[in-house]
């Protein structure tokens, strides 16, 4: 099994709180009726919450993030020359703020009310 498809698997079985918790709002097609994947591997990343059918990637990062910066802009331009829109947010907005958070996904997902495209992000 690849190395990538390892470390999503113990990803998936150790979520941090703020993963756990959008996990519970997305899962189950819950957001739109969208089919959302946990830790899912894209080349040699994982992303940690990926919808295939709108090519959307969720990062939810935390405190680490912001000292590997140079690492996700290499790995966001990664995936967005692939087709996918990549959407960040962090852990405390997540568990602060998921509503917030649900209705920026939302808007990438179905686009915002009176517009034919999603916004660009």
């Amino acid at each position: 099994m690849p190395r990538t498809n390892i470390q999503a698997r113990e990803l998936r079985n150790n979520p941090t709180d703020a993963e756990r918790r959008l996990w519970y709002a997305l899962r189950n097609r819950q957001l739109h009726g969208f089919k959302f994947t946990r830790q899912y591997s894209i080349g040699n990343f994982i992303a940690d919450f990926c919808c295939r059918e709108r090519l959307l990637i969720i990062e939810v990062d935390g405190g680490g993030h912001a000292l590997q910066q140079e690492y996700d802009c290499a790995r966001s331009q990664y995936l967005v020359e692939r087709g996918y829109v990549v959407l960040r947010f962090w852990n405390n907005d997540v568990l602060r703020n998921l509503n917030g958070v649900l209705e920026k996904i939302s808007e990438v997902l179905v686009g915002s009310p009176g517009k034919n495209e999603p916004p660009t992000l």
